[in-house]
């Protein structure tokens, strides 16, 4: 790890009148933005291209995207150790230009009609992996590159991307399938993670590495120091425990509330798609929320607040009753509030979790805490298909909604509750992070 006097010297650095002013964050923004950009984009031209050119099943295509998913759970911890031995922007830069070359294989192939369900299935896991380390580092790479008293406003700043990339990647994808054959669609999402290794191997800031020992642990020793940090620490394991409540009643309560929309209430997917869409713009609201309300009202009052309220939204749903206006009104309110409410609570967590924990085991810290919040949604999706097939859609969307609850219940009676306009130092640190 960094010495303290160097890591004091950074901190001490005159204030910049402005975040966007700084070259190197701007580059990493661009860079983030393509990337993420071409990553939602891809998610759903993979996908059309197995289901229109390729006439995969329902099976096939429920494998696929089970394939793509697969390296979160089993690359993220590796993931962790990797990101903490390297430069970030090393590994944002190589994963994206592993993705635009693998993409770009994918669409030669195409172009010569040797692509495929097999080929697609190798695409998907390989383009899931790479994203997995660039996710990772770039949750990492902030601290190494901006100044602590900058994390709030930087990780607005990239959420907020991150916010309209998920709007418009899956619009584009779309769209790219529709009007491209499939070879031209595929080279598309190629070019944008191109244009994202472009901008972020622009980055000429220094960055500095945690100091590595003569001879290096091997990387399960490392896997076992993150998990063992996330768990000794009280304010990263609240975070963790929430993220991991969320994410298992999130999953089960989408997959009750994706066939509540059609079934009990009787709406086409043109409005179903429309209710879902309108939580993009909310996450944009909330990402420009979450630069200014920790200042004003304190992180552990601003996140019990917005994870309570964007949560209990869905409260209100099993209570609507056929597809006239104002319920698709009502649903349009939900999604929004949920939106909004979810991105503050990503926001400030993000910034919570950089701020507490040493530059070294930031990579295994936002490893750990990925895998173990990611890692339930299988579990919950399955329950969630179960509560669905055994008491109802309208009893089971009002259970999974109150599970949802479980989230800032957990943190009201955890350390978060109690953060202030202060963030914590990390351990064996007596630096402290202040809002700009």
């Amino acid at each position: 790890m960094p010495s303290d006097s160097s890591a004091g010297n950074h901190l001490r650095r005159p204030a910049s009148p402005s975040l966007w002013r700084d070259t190197d964050f701007r580059r990493l923004w661009m860079g983030q933005t393509a990337s993420q950009l071409g990553e939602h984009a891809t998610s759903v031209v993979l996908p059309l291209l197995a289901v229109l050119t390729l006439q995969a099943d329902a099976g096939r295509l429920g494998a696929l995207r089970a394939v793509g998913q697969a390296p979160i759970l089993l690359l993220a911890l590796f993931a962790g150790v990797w990101v903490d031995r390297w430069r970030t922007r090393t590994t944002m830069a190589l994963a994206d230009a592993g993705r635009a070359l693998v993409l770009a294989v994918a669409a030669v192939a195409c172009l010569c009609g040797r692509f495929g369900l097999t080929g697609l299935f190798v695409l998907a896991f390989t383009v899931g992996a790479l994203s997995v380390f660039f996710d990772v580092a770039y949750q990492a790479s902030l601290v190494r590159l901006v100044r602590r008293d900058r994390l709030l406003s930087a990780n607005s700043a990239l959420e907020g991307s991150r916010s309209a990339a998920q709007i418009g990647g899956p619009a584009l994808g779309g769209a790219l399938v529709s009007l491209l054959p499939a070879p031209a669609a595929t080279a598309a999402g190629a070019l944008l993670f191109a244009l994202s290794f472009l901008a972020i191997r622009r980055i000429r800031g220094s960055e500095a590495l945690p100091e590595r020992p003569a001879r290096p642990s091997r990387v399960r020793h490392g896997v076992n120091e993150g998990l063992r940090f996330v768990a000794r620490d009280r304010l990263l394991r609240a975070v963790c425990l929430a993220s991991a409540a969320f994410q298992l009643s999130f999953a089960a309560l989408m997959t009750v509330y994706l066939l509540f929309l059609p079934r009990e209430l009787h709406l086409s997917g043109t409005v179903v798609g429309l209710t879902l869409a309108v939580a993009g713009p909310g996450a944009l609201l909330g990402s420009f929320l979450a630069a200014r309300l920790p200042v004003r009202f304190g992180y552990g009052p601003m996140l019990v607040c917005a994870a309570a309220a964007g949560d209990a939204a869905f409260l209100c749903v099993p209570a609507l009753h056929g597809s006239s206006a104002v319920t698709v009104a009502a649903l349009l309110v939900v999604d929004f509030v949920f939106g909004c409410g979810g991105q503050l609570v990503n926001v400030a967590l993000m910034a919570v979790r950089q701020t507490a924990t040493p530059d070294g085991m930031q990579g295994r810290v936002a490893a750990t805490i990925t895998f173990v919040g990611m890692g339930l949604t299988p579990l919950g999706s399955l329950i969630g298909g179960l509560l669905a097939g055994e008491w109802g859609l309208r009893t089971s969307l009002l259970t999974t909604a109150a599970g949802m609850m479980l989230s800032p219940a957990l943190m009201v009676l955890s350390p978060l509750a109690r953060l202030g306009r202060e963030l914590p130092p990390p351990h064996g640190e007596s630096r402290t992070a202040r809002l700009p």
